[in-house]
């Protein structure tokens, strides 16, 4: 433990926690309470640093007992900076971050502060994987509990999909262990139900095999758009189940790939990964280059350094504000909207994003798990990112005008992953996954313990 602290929670967790204990009196305290949202400034009495399930449990029933607000810090990557709170308990699992792989099962068991670096480092040298995120500093908890879209989906589905086991600590400090065998119940609300049934302190995931895969990007000027965004909708109707893809308006980046006349002016980026055979993906990429993009750099590549292409995009410590939703397909009108919004969004670093589903996702029965989106043609993720925190009001205003821009073209639901602000759970998940989620709740967290999430309130 760290130094003798004074407060009165400090004390309750001194006498029965076996972790690490930060207070606002300690000199790693600032560094500790920090997000990957920049935005983000709360700061918690208390930061209980686990090490093993035991300091997991101690820190939930401690928490409880103190009547304190509690928040679970796994990967820290959560946009909403719900793995924080104001003047409560922070139970910070980013020490636990093990993962260890059985070659022969084809299953990785991972610890809850393991970042998709950390997984993907670990399955690598046996070339196996499952889908991750888009950045490889996201925590494997937060993706995975919220959904998990990534580069694999449309082969191997979501991360939730590949969840075939997790221990989990419930708001009265017990552990239990769920698969499809035992308590299959809590298995389902983890997929895609977020951290409200409780703590998961071990996961277990199904493995491919991916070793080398063919990804990259395509950037085509802002003046193409219209035509590239439409090319690339009709191209993706019948995209191979082996391709993924992500259409995006970004800004084009200072590397030296990028021609001087489009380096720091927005762009139509097209961005994947096949995890086929490699003259095949040539293949199926061949309409798209038909298009003479004014950058192509996809190519073959270890599937870890596809999963870090976009790290750079994403630092830590700077402002972001997200909103997102479902849409049925890139009709005319919503490629309309996009390109006029992303050519006037005030930040360089702001993105918009259409990543491309179906496939594996959607051949998952929509009541199979809790994630709300496998009949969504596309998930859109409106990104705005800033500096200066006078600045605020500006971005959010021009991200909310994308996001109203895009309504009426929308098909209901959110990905949970993608909000930053917490939203009404029911209009999230939609009426039939919300009821079985109320459920769920009110028999694992009766009195909402678990509130730091698009909190889903116990069904009475």
């Amino acid at each position: 433990m760290t130094k003798t602290q004074t407060t009165p929670v400090a004390r309750t967790f001194a006498s029965g926690f076996g972790g690490a204990v930060i207070t606002p009196s300690d000199k790693g305290y600032e560094s500790a309470r920090a997000l990957w949202n920049g935005s983000i400034d709360t700061r918690p009495a208390l930061i209980a640093r686990c090490n093993t399930t035991a300091d997991v449990v101690a820190a939930v029933n401690l928490t409880r007992a103190a009547g304190l607000p509690l928040a679970v810090r796994a990967g820290g990557h959560s946009v909403a900076g719900l793995s924080s709170c104001e003047s409560g308990v922070v139970v910070d699992l980013s020490s636990m971050r093990k993962v260890q792989i059985d070659v022969e099962g084809r299953l990785a068991t991972v610890q809850p502060g393991a970042t998709w670096a950390d997984f993907d480092a670990a399955g690598a040298g046996h070339g196996l994987a499952t889908t991750g995120g888009l950045i490889s500093s996201t925590g494997v908890a937060g993706l995975t509990l919220g959904g998990g879209i990534g580069w694999l989906q449309r082969k191997h589905g979501l991360s939730c999909d590949n969840l075939v086991a997790a221990d989990v600590v419930t708001a009265d400090g017990e552990t239990v262990r769920t698969s499809e065998s035992e308590r299959p119940g809590l298995l389902w609300g983890l997929r895609g139900g977020g951290g409200n049934f409780g703590i998961v302190t071990s996961f277990e995931f199904t493995l491919h095999p991916v070793s080398t895969v063919l990804g990259g990007l395509m950037l085509f000027g802002l003046d193409r758009g219209q035509e590239v965004l439409r090319a690339f909708r009709d191209w993706a109707y019948d995209a191979p189940d082996d391709m993924s893809m992500l259409a995006a308006i970004v800004t084009a980046p200072p590397a030296p790939f990028v021609p001087p006349e489009l380096n720091g002016h927005r762009v139509v980026a097209l961005a994947g990964c096949w995890c086929g055979d490699i003259d095949a993906g040539n293949a199926t990429l061949a309409p798209l280059r038909e298009l003479r993009p004014a950058v192509d750099v996809f190519g073959p590549m270890p599937y870890p350094a596809l999963q870090s292409m976009l790290d750079a995009g994403a630092p830590s410590g700077i402002r972001n504000y997200f909103r997102g939703g479902y849409l049925a397909d890139l009709d005319d009108a919503v490629i309309d909207s996009a390109l006029e919004h992303g050519a006037r969004m005030p930040s360089p670093m702001s993105q918009i994003h259409f990543h491309q589903m179906g496939g594996a996702v959607a051949r998952v029965a929509p009541d199979a798990t809790a994630f709300s989106g496998r009949s969504a043609g596309y998930t859109y993720n409106v990104i705005s990112t800033w500096v200066e925190a006078g600045e605020d009001q500006q971005h959010i205003a021009a991200n909310r005008a994308v996001v109203d821009s895009l309504a009426p073209a929308a098909s209901g639901g959110s990905y949970v992953n993608f909000l930053s602000d917490t939203d009404d759970a029911q209009s999230i998940y939609g009426g039939v996954l919300y009821e079985r989620l109320a459920r769920l709740k009110r028999e694992y967290d009766p009195f909402n313990l678990f509130t730091r999430n698009q909190n889903v309130r116990p069904a009475r």
